[in-house]
Formats: structure tokens, sequence, C-alpha cells
């Protein structure tokens, strides 16, 4: 699928390619004005007007409502938007994410689409959906996590580390409340008010030197409280920074990002990648091997030896330092097959203490929750 420019923010437009012949699927917001009692048509007219102004007729519209969309309604913008008035889908909102997919498979979408682009006609097997959705709607347990970092005030941008948040609740039939911390308040004062009622508590990625130090803070008290701990990416360094500042004795470590200065970068740039000065294209970008160590929370985690994960990142773990962290105790359980870089970091004599260099959320599926999220919800009901 390849999508289309958007020409409203309640618009959108998709084409599907199929053997013969492109579908143009238009999903429209289909407005309820609560003072009149109705829904209006307008706004879906005039998109679908601007979609042809630029050539494209769509041959499905999904209209997006908070309420039922009645049989005239769809008689009017079939009309007026030129398509067969079976082509015309509703999609209402649902009090679960999930059931949107088997609310369009009884709105007969999926069929649309066969019958349209002259597919093999194979009815699909929910059952697996069904039952998800069905666990979903009646979980018995309830888990606090917080998420640390520096743009909680808008939600979507860690929405991949929230929904695979979401995905291992399923799994352990618990309902996951996010706690929203935002990293530039977290300091050593208030740490404990901030995730002292939390189970579990997540550093995800980020860029730039603002709300670093609230990150740490949030790692300290992980390690010391033996609160469950997962870091993504950035917050794999700021756990290597975390542990050399105050358990290995480094005290002043930092990122090279971070601060030139330090006298203990213990993450820096890859050695490959200290010549380039234009960013862009750079970074270790994509899916990586990675090899586990025996005997490891990450090799139990995974349940195998060779994992493969997506990264978005430049700077990396510095080998100079991995040996003297070694001796104080840090685990480095993942490592590139090479073994020159460092994917994942762990501790001992910790209910559950990991950290990847990579954005494993990415993966997590709500039928197949990624391993590290799946088992820091475990680890989090089990807390206190």
């Amino acid at each position: 699928m390849k999508a289309s420019p958007s020409w409203k923010p309640s618009a959108s437009a998709a084409a599907i390619l199929g053997p013969e012949n492109t579908l143009y699927i238009h999903v429209t917001l289909l407005p309820y004005l609560g003072m009149a009692g109705e829904l209006k048509t307008k706004p879906t007219q005039h998109s679908v007007k601007e979609l042809r102004s630029i050539g494209i007729q769509p041959d499905i519209i999904v209209l997006r409502s908070e309420k039922e969309v009645e049989e005239g309604l769809k008689d009017k913008i079939a009309l007026f938007c030129n398509v067969d008035k079976e082509s015309v889908v509703s999609n209402l909102d649902a009090p679960e994410l999930y059931e949107v997919p088997l609310m369009l498979e009884k709105e007969g979408l999926a069929q649309l689409v066969v019958d349209k682009l002259g597919l093999p006609d194979v009815k699909p097997d929910l059952t697996e959906w069904r039952n998800l959705v069905s666990r979903a709607k009646n979980l018995e347990n309830r888990v606090s996590v917080a998420i640390v970092g520096k743009y909680v005030e808008l939600h979507d941008a860690y929405l991949s580390v929230a929904e695979a948040l979401r995905h291992g609740g399923i799994a352990n039939d618990a309902e996951v409340d996010i706690k929203w911390v935002h990293s530039e308040d977290l300091n050593s004062e208030n740490v404990d008010r901030l995730l002292g009622n939390v189970q579990g508590i997540i550093v995800p990625g980020g860029f730039g030197n603002r709300g670093i130090e609230g990150k740490v803070e949030a790692i300290r008290y992980a390690r010391e409280n033996k609160v469950p701990f997962l870091g993504l990416c950035l917050g794999l360094q700021l756990t290597v920074i975390e542990y050399a500042r105050n358990v290995a004795g480094l005290a002043g470590a930092n990122s090279s990002e971070l601060d030139e200065n330090t006298p203990y970068p213990v993450i820096s740039l890859m050695e490959e990648q200290k010549k380039i000065k234009k960013m862009g294209g750079t970074m270790r970008l994509g899916a990586y091997p990675c090899d586990l160590k025996e005997g490891t929370l990450a090799r139990k985690v995974y349940g195998a030896k060779h994992i493969e994960e997506r990264h978005r990142h430049r700077y990396e773990v510095n080998d100079a330092f991995v040996p003297q962290l070694e001796e104080a105790g840090l685990i480095f359980s993942g490592l590139s097959p090479d073994g020159v870089l460092v994917e994942m970091v762990e501790l001992k004599d910790h209910p559950y203490f990991i950290a990847t260099q990579a954005h494993p959320e990415f993966k997590s599926r709500p039928n197949r929750p990624h391993p590290l999220f799946d088992h820091l919800i475990r680890a989090a009901l089990k807390y206190k």
C-alpha cells in the first residue's frame, strides 16, 4: 500500500495495487453536530471533490463516525461522490482499538477490495483476533508503568512504546496504566514521589541534552529499588552512564554526544562515523543481528541465541570502558556477531533490569507481544 497526500486533517486516501488495477480507498471523517443532532456529509463531499481535482476518483469511501451512519446518508454520499452505495463503508468509534478490524470485516471492506481487484476470494480465519479482542476487553489485573521522557505532553511521541506495553499487558491478563513522567521535572528530591507508586519503569529513546539527568535519576531509582526496568536505545546509553557514575566510580561519565568534555566518554561515536559531518542517513538504521550470551536474562527472555532488532542511532557504548564496567558488575549480554558493538546490558540480583540499543517496540504486535515488554509486565505484576 502506498499513501497518497492528505488534503484535509480529516481526510486521507490510499492506493492499493492489485495484479491489474489500482484501487483508491478514501477515509474521511463524518462529523456529528450535537446541537443539530445529525451527521454532516459536506466535508466528505468536498474532500472527494479535491481528490477529483487532481485526477483521483475513490473506489471505496470509509466513513469515520462516532454515530451510526443511516442508509440514507450512505445513499447521499454514494450519489454525490459517484461511487456504488455498497462501496460506502462505516467505521464507527470503538471502545477497544483492536476491535476495529473486526468491525471493518463485518462491513465487508475486505470483500470489496478482493472483488474490485480480482484477488482470490479466501475467507479469513479471525478466531485468533476475536480471542485477542475478548481478552483485551476482560483483563483482570492492573499494573502501573512509568514512561520517563521529555515529550510526554504528546503521548503519540511514544505511541509504539505505549502500544507494546499494552501488548505485554494483554498477554499477561493485565491492564497497563501508563504514568507519564517528564524527565525535566525528575530529580533526586522528588523521584520517590513520582516513581514510588509504579511497578515498572521505561526510559525510551530520544536525542539531545534536555531532560537527560532526570532519565539517569529514574534509572538509578529502578536499579537501587529493584523496580522492573527496560531501557530503549538512548535508555541503554543512559543505563551505562548511570552505572559508570554511581557504581563503577567514573564520576562525570557521560556520552560525548551530550558532553564533549566528559572525562569518561562511556558512550561515543562509532569510529567510522567520526569523520562524518552531515547526519542524514549515516545512523545505524534498520535491522541488525545480535548474539545473546548463555545464562543471561536476555537469552532467557528471547529464548534464542541469535536475534535481530531494529536500530536508529549513531552513538555506541565505548569499548574502552567495557572491561571496567564488567568488573563493576554490569553485564553486556548482547553483542554484534563480531563482538564489537554492545546491543544489550543487564544486571544480576534484580527482578528485571535490562536495556537494549535497539527499538524492540517496533516489532511488537497485539497477538505477538515483544518478549522484552511481555517479561517486563510479568516482572511488574510480581513487584511489591
